[in-house]
């Protein structure tokens, strides 16, 4: 088996450029200005550092869509971190989303739309259409059925149909609501319904899967055109997040996410932790030729940071990191040095879509993360925290 290739002659194998200001849709911009000057940002959006808070998703997809030039500034969630004093200044209930327009702060995802359609114009039809209300009214019922069934531990088989067929009818009308167009969004174009409900449903699409077995996406046919219209936008291909994110960001934030312990659960669940990533269905538009650049590009980017806080020997997790980057890039196998199997699931399980990369490069980089442990062993990384994702903080890499 060969050494593995140092940092320089890695970092020689990857001309991954993307333009933060004018290019795709991307978690890392701090401005984005779609060809126009920095004199026309009226608008700063807070949002998570982790490019993961739903609300979030919600207001970032729309100022994307519509291409109105604005700042990006980035805070803490709490279950991440200590949120940031400053904001904390600006914004006492420390809430995210928030935008400051013209000077004036604004909270909550709806009223940030509403207040942005006042200036701008809306995204299709508005937020008070009447056609977009109940729509807008649907997905609220979506969202507690899901939690009805997500949420709660089960005391009975017969709770946990119970809850199952509650969710499944809900789903039902929004398929009704999908099929009433003759295209694959919520109304004759994309606009503000289907922004509203992209967040929770990705994160519905990612859980059910994990922890009930449900796929979904798989399962209802309108809902599969939905997700692969979404799936043409590059705006939408930007905020997106994939399964293995979803499934273990969640439990903090909903209070729990509570398994049923069926069979195609438990396939799920491991699968989504420990591969195979390929084919997953949360994602299905064609993987870019530059998946596995970009991988080597964000992990170059963050490289000291990534081994300072893994919790294994600095050298020893280089060493080993540079095994997995070496194979991801060339298919070259280098044996990585024993005890560093659970350093390299360790980072498998704290890649963060799409904060640290897109969806298919996090899924080439796991899978080369995982090969390589596997040389070395089976051992596991530290558990990934249910109450807490402090093995998040971004403090360790702002």
């Amino acid at each position: 088996m060969l050494a593995p290739l140092s940092w320089t002659q890695l970092e020689s194998l990857t001309d991954f450029q993307i333009d933060p200001v004018n290019g795709p849709t991307n978690a890392q911009s701090r401005l984005r200005l779609f060809g126009k000057s920095e004199s026309d940002v009226r608008i700063t959006l807070y949002r998570d550092h982790h490019a993961w808070c739903p609300y979030c998703q919600k207001i970032w997809l729309w100022l994307e869509e519509k291409q109105i030039p604005y700042r990006i500034e980035k805070v803490t969630m709490f279950c991440y971190g200590e949120k940031e004093s400053w904001y904390k200044r600006k914004v006492p209930s420390g809430m995210l989303p928030a935008i400051e327009l013209d000077g004036r702060i604004i909270t909550e995802s709806d009223d940030i739309l509403i207040a942005l359609e006042k200036v701008f114009g809306p995204l299709s039809l508005g937020m008070e259409n009447p056609r977009v209300l109940p729509l807008r009214r649907l997905e609220r019922l979506l969202f507690r059925a899901w939690c009805s069934w997500l949420c709660y531990p089960t005391s009975s088989a017969r709770v946990e149909q119970n809850n199952r067929n509650q969710f499944q009818s809900v789903v039902a009308q929004v398929e009704t609501a999908l099929s009433s167009t003759p295209g694959p969004y919520f109304l004759d174009e994309f606009g503000t319904a289907d922004v509203i409900f992209t967040p929770y449903v990705e994160r519905m699409n990612a859980s059910l899967y994990y922890y009930k077995g449900y796929s979904m996406r798989e399962e209802n046919p309108r809902f599969a055109g939905w997700f692969a219209a979404m799936e043409s936008r590059p705006t939408y291909r930007g905020t997106q997040s994939d399964f293995h994110t979803h499934a273990h960001d969640l439990p903090p934030q909903m209070g729990g996410c509570y398994e049923n312990g069926e069979p195609q659960m438990l396939i799920n669940k491991a699968r989504v932790d420990n591969g195979p990533w390929a084919k997953l269905p949360d994602v299905m538009y064609p993987e870019p030729e530059t998946s596995r650049a970009e991988a080597l590009h964000r992990v170059i980017k963050h490289r000291s940071n990534i081994v300072r806080v893994n919790p294994a020997d600095d050298n020893l997790f280089d060493e080993a990191l540079r095994c997995a980057l070496t194979l991801m890039v060339t298919g070259e196998v280098c044996k990585p040095p024993a005890g560093s199997d659970a350093a390299l699931r360790y980072l498998r399980d704290r890649i963060s879509v799409p904060r640290d990369m897109s969806i298919y490069a996090a899924k080439r980089l796991k899978e080369a993360l995982e090969e390589t442990a596997a040389l070395a062993g089976d051992a596991q990384g530290e558990p990934i925290p249910v109450k807490h994702r402090r093995d998040q903080n971004p403090a360790n890499f702002v």
